[in-house]
């Protein structure tokens, strides 16, 4: 009769895979750990543009510097369609209180093609001082501005307002500097 197998112990597979286990263990404990130091992120508020504009005393009075999330229709009026100065020479100053071209956030989807006075009277005056985060201008209806809202990220009541001239320097503290902005639909 042939003797029964006997137990050799744990082998070195064995071994291998529970040290691989026990460190994936040790390894997400101590992301679970180090990720709760800091405490949670702050949360930036998200808000739509006919909130910011109901502000009686203005947009930088109400938030001052925070920084926000603003969601809206993108349009702008540029090249022949826009009169005004493009802000003069001033490189601290001259992107934020320059008249062309009118960059604005509106609350409502445009129809039509609107006017520099339209975007004026009804929108969120948008700047930034490198120009670079706003969608290719496209027509009505067309575009990733025109098919859908946008949420652009940024703040009012920036440091270079106080180099604007007297006249402009109310509306370069009310103008939403931007510094990134993506679609609604994620």
């Amino acid at each position: 009769m042939a003797e029964p197998p006997t137990y050799p112990g744990p082998t070195r597979e064995r071994w291998l895979w529970t040290g691989v286990v026990v460190g994936l263990g040790v390894l997400i404990f101590g992301l679970i750990v180090f990720g709760l130091i800091g405490g949670p992120k702050p949360v930036v508020p998200e808000l739509q543009v006919s909130d910011v504009l109901s502000s009686p005393s203005g947009p930088a009075a109400r938030f001052g510097s925070q920084d926000l999330l603003i969601v809206g229709w993108y349009s702008q009026v540029s090249g022949s369609a826009c009169t005004g100065d493009t802000g003069g020479t001033d490189s601290e100053a001259g992107w934020l209180q320059a008249e062309c071209p009118v960059r604005v956030l509106l609350s409502a989807q445009p129809t039509t093609t609107p006017t520099q006075a339209d975007l004026l009277r009804d929108g969120l005056r948008l700047a930034a001082p490198n120009g670079a985060p706003f969608p290719p201008p496209t027509a009505v209806g067309t575009g990733t501005a025109g098919l859908e809202q946008l949420v652009f990220h940024g703040h009012f009541d920036d440091s270079a307002a106080s180099a604007c001239v007297p006249d402009r320097a109310e509306r370069c503290r009310n103008t939403f500097v931007v510094s990134d902005y993506t679609g609604l639909i994620r």
